[in-house]
């Protein structure tokens, strides 16, 4: 029995390193390589496309292994030898996952992905519309106004672009949050453009700040908990790098929406209304339920899910969906940090596993106080569980080098080209090592 297992384990691990070599063994990226790049977004159009059509689930379900074996395939075969660069490997990880993803999503279907007012790809459920054609079936939707000779593109491209589900079944109890921007279009997009600076400035200073600690944020990585330093500060600006690793997230998050809101409604002609914010203030958050169902963003929420919660739902319901979806969140978040070719660290899918039992707390805190947690004592219990327990996966992503990318190149940076600068001469020198700093100032 047990030769029977190790022969299973040695070839589920050949087929495993055949799709992720070792990284001295991936072939680095040239501008000859952009094509290879692009070719697993073809298989994957064409699934989204047969998803919105009828009677193609075996179809659907005999393509995904392919799909799913040429996106791991090249993804994580080709890497950016260039260490600055690393930013883009953890991207082309997360993406391999979101295609993934995105495939077992389509297959998994059996009648494909619906709108909310559909029972079959295309075909209304509205029962006035179908008594006003005449007869008792229901009718073909409109077509879309890309036309006769794209609409199969356009249907693809909807239902693979549409990551909260907004308007699909698959995202019915979704929270949106409030738009507090007019939807007049002229005062929409210069609101939004003003929140892409604000995003961009901000994205900037921290991102410049958190380079200024040595060895955290280089490509080489280093830990965020210095050892040197006193006990207070060693902890203190731990949590300051903390906190910055996240605002730069939030803000390169919004940033990106921002972009790409501009784009749908100036050269696209969408509406104001389709593009509602990507977040709803998470430093409002009184409870770990309000910040992970509301207040931070949900455009991996099907992900998670299809990762870990539908398994873990088919388990234990849905406190095994709690648990599946938070370890699928983890395990996602890992492997595109394993796209570096660091290594596998177990802490990053620890910490999000770690916050299924803390909803749970919370749920029985209330059941068993009448009382659901928030006010000051609810945001107090967010910064623990987050702010602090928080720190190890943040350390985790930096001594690995994952936050070493440089978004914003120095000459369109104002924090290097003006604060940097003056915080050298307020220091009365040529250095701006924060550490260095902190040990004189003790």
């Amino acid at each position: 029995m047990w030769s029977r297992i190790h022969q299973t384990c040695f070839i589920a691990h050949g087929a495993f390193r055949a799709l992720v070599p070792q990284p001295h063994e991936r072939i680095a990226i040239s501008s000859f390589h952009i094509l290879h790049l692009l070719f697993p977004i073809v298989p994957l159009i064409y699934m989204g496309y047969l998803t919105r059509r009828p009677d193609t689930f075996t179809l659907r379900l005999l393509l995904l292994p392919l799909v799913v074996a040429v996106t791991i395939g090249t993804y994580f075969r080709f890497m950016w030898a260039e260490p600055h660069l690393n930013l883009y490997n953890c991207v082309q990880g997360m993406l391999a996952q979101i295609i993934c993803a995105k495939a077992i999503d389509f297959a998994w279907r059996k009648e494909g992905v619906l709108k909310i007012d559909e029972v079959r790809p295309g075909v209304a459920r509205n029962s006035d519309a179908v008594k006003s054609n005449g007869d008792g079936h229901p009718k073909p939707i409109p077509s879309d106004p890309a036309g006769p000779a794209l609409a199969w593109l356009y249907d693809a491209l909807e239902v693979i672009l549409s990551n909260r589900g907004l308007g699909w079944q698959f995202g019915v109890g979704v929270h949106v949050p409030h738009e507090e921007k007019s939807l007049e279009r002229g005062s929409f997009l210069f609101a939004t453009f003003i929140s892409f600076v604000k995003n961009y400035l901000i994205l900037d200073l921290l991102e410049s700040l958190i380079k200024l600690v040595p060895d955290v944020g280089t490509p080489q990585g280093g830990t965020i908990f210095k050892a040197e330093l006193p006990f207070l500060y060693r902890y203190a600006l731990s949590t300051a790098i903390h906190v910055a690793t996240h605002s730069c997230t939030l803000a390169a998050c919004q940033l990106s929406y921002d972009l790409i809101t501009i784009f749908g409604v100036l050269f696209l002609g969408s509406s104001p209304s389709a593009w509602p914010p990507v977040v709803d203030h998470p430093w409002q958050s009184d409870s770990l339920h309000v910040f992970w169902s509301k207040r931070w963003h949900q455009l991996l929420r099907e992900t998670f899910f299809v990762f870990g919660g539908f398994f873990g739902r088919i388990i234990a319901g849905n406190i095994g969906m709690l648990f599946g979806t938070f370890i699928g969140s983890g395990l996602f978040h890992e492997f595109g940090a394993y796209a570096l070719g660091r290594g596998f660290d177990i802490i990053v899918p620890l910490f999000f596993a770690l916050q299924a039992p803390l909803l749970l707390c919370e749920r029985v805190w209330r059941k068993y106080t009448g009382y659901r947690i928030g006010g000051l004592y609810g945001k107090l219990w967010v910064c623990f569980c987050l702010g602090i327990l928080g720190q190890p996966l943040s350390d985790s992503w930096h001594r690995r080098g994952l936050r070493s990318w440089l978004i914003v190149p120095p000459s369109l940076s104002p924090t290097r080209q003006f604060i940097i600068p003056s915080i050298r001469h307020a220091l009365g020198g040529t250095g701006t090592d924060i550490l260095e700093f902190i040990v004189g100032s003790t």
